[in-house]
């Protein structure tokens, strides 16, 4: 085989590097990071007692390929504590429980009698489904305004700290969107699904959401990275960043910025959209044109550290997230020290906040000064802590988590059609088929299969 150039040291190169040399030792695999930190969003800092998730703090344990990376490399997953099931909203002045149940939906005060009614009235409601709608307009269609402002976009925002408005469902949300179009509507969707496992001997329930418990490591996500390094060894080379590719006969050469430039057989580009496409500006300016179309906001992760008496507040659950109608600094917090064990020292609460995102992504670029007072007004309003924390952190993150926003589908048609003139040169990463790390090992794995077998 001939050598594969991977680019990026995120979990997805680390991750492809590990599943090309496990079908092949022989392989001639080398990752190229810019940084000299390995992780991309994944960034775990250990600082006076505290373990901060600068940015990924875990997956789900539904999706298999990330459980058997972990057994592949000899790690011990830690599901989230059982307390963290409990999930809050920060609505009308007020944290309200997120209702884990039909029942307890309908005694909830989380929405009005009449905005319950109306979701209640969701399989009544005619299936329409279009090729291509925002979360927005599909929550609003199917579910009714309060519903939608009051649980869909929070949502939104926790997940890709993403604008409903303009992400499209089908490609943030397909299971969502494949139940209406098979079934007519959500809850009966889930109905049918529900009898299709039960008949089949299933006793899983189903749901539109995603499923599974929140997975990590006793030491942070990081354990992944580390261990993916210690294996694949002097193969991952980092502070070496990939300025261009062209196209030499049957391969690539890859430049980077000290001027050095390597021979491959295969270049696979695992580095977020806007890197990739600077890469193959030279080489292809309309695939770089379209790839570059993938918007990314600014995100700052905020960690606060506390002697656990200044918080009054009983902290028995993940955190808060806010609607973007209560028109606030953060777009929310998790309880860090309450979801995993040994995130902060005894006798000490770590509060993890989000600023920015696709809503206020200029937030996210303030001062640390200017941030630090914003998500300390809102600890007082929303959690009535007014102390002053004992630990602080910031991380920041300029360009944050890619935006599957309307067109996406369409722009990776696009992408595959123009790679397509290019045999050995590929694209992969969050900024495609999924954000999450579950995606992205799992698309590195099948890509892997692929490049060993020569398909590609």
């Amino acid at each position: 085989m001939d050598r594969i150039a991977i680019v990026g040291g995120g979990i997805s190169g680390l991750s492809l590097a590990y599943f090309i040399l496990s079908r092949d030792p022989s392989a001639d695999v080398v990752v190229f990071e810019s940084e000299q930190r390995l992780g991309g969003k994944i960034w775990t800092d250990r600082s006076e007692g505290f373990l901060c998730e600068g940015g990924v703090n875990g997956f789900l344990d539904n999706r298999p390929k990330t459980l058997a990376l972990s057994s592949m490399v000899k790690l011990s997953p830690l599901r989230s504590n059982d307390a963290s099931r409990k999930r809050f909203i920060f609505s009308d002045r007020k944290l309200q429980g997120l209702p884990e149940s039909p029942p307890a939906f309908l005694l909830s005060g989380l929405l009005s009698i009449p905005g319950r009614l109306r979701v209640m009235a969701e399989p009544f409601i005619k299936g329409d489904p279009r090729e291509e709608e925002t979360l927005a307009s599909f929550a609003r269609r199917r579910l009714g305004r309060e519903a939608y402002e009051k649980l869909i976009d929070p949502m939104a925002s926790g997940i890709y700290a993403g604008n409903p408005e303009t992400l499209s469902l089908r490609a943030c949300f397909s299971k969502v969107y494949e139940l209406e179009k098979n079934y007519g509507g959500l809850i009966r969707g889930m109905i049918g699904l529900q009898r299709a496992k039960k008949k089949a001997g299933s006793s899983e329930t189903v749901g539109a959401g995603p499923g599974g418990v929140l997975t990590s490591f006793y030491n942070g996500m990081a354990e992944m990275v580390d261990a993916l390094r210690a294996v694949l060894g002097e193969r991952v080379r980092t502070g070496f960043k990939a300025v261009s590719v062209d196209r030499t006969g049957a391969g690539y050469h890859l430049h980077f910025a000290d001027g050095s430039s390597i021979e491959a057989g295969s270049v696979i580009l695992a580095a977020p959209a806007y890197a990739a496409a600077e890469i193959l500006k030279a080489a292809d300016a309309r695939l770089a044109r379209v790839i570059s179309g993938i918007s990314y906001p600014s995100l700052s992760v905020v960690c606060f550290g506390y002697r656990r008496e200044k918080v009054r507040a009983s902290l028995d659950g993940f955190g808060f997230l806010v609607p973007s109608r209560e028109k606030r600094q953060i777009l929310g917090t998790l309880w860090d020290s309450s979801i995993f064990p040994n995130r902060a020292p005894e006798g000490y609460v770590l509060l993890r906040s989000m600023v920015g995102g696709a809503r206020a992504s200029l937030l996210a670029r303030e001062s640390d000064p200017k941030i630090i007072a914003s998500v300390r007004s809102e600890m007082a309003d929303i959690m009535g802590i007014t102390e002053a924390p004992d630990f602080v952190r910031i991380y920041r993150h300029e360009m944050a988590i890619p935006q599957y926003t309307v067109g996406h589908l369409d722009r990776m048609k696009e992408i595959d059609s123009l790679l397509s003139k290019y045999p050995g040169l590929l694209v992969t990463g969050n900024a495609y088929r999924g954000i999450g790390v579950n995606d992205c090992i799992e698309n590195s794995w099948k890509l892997a299969e692929k490049l060993v077998e020569g398909n590609e």
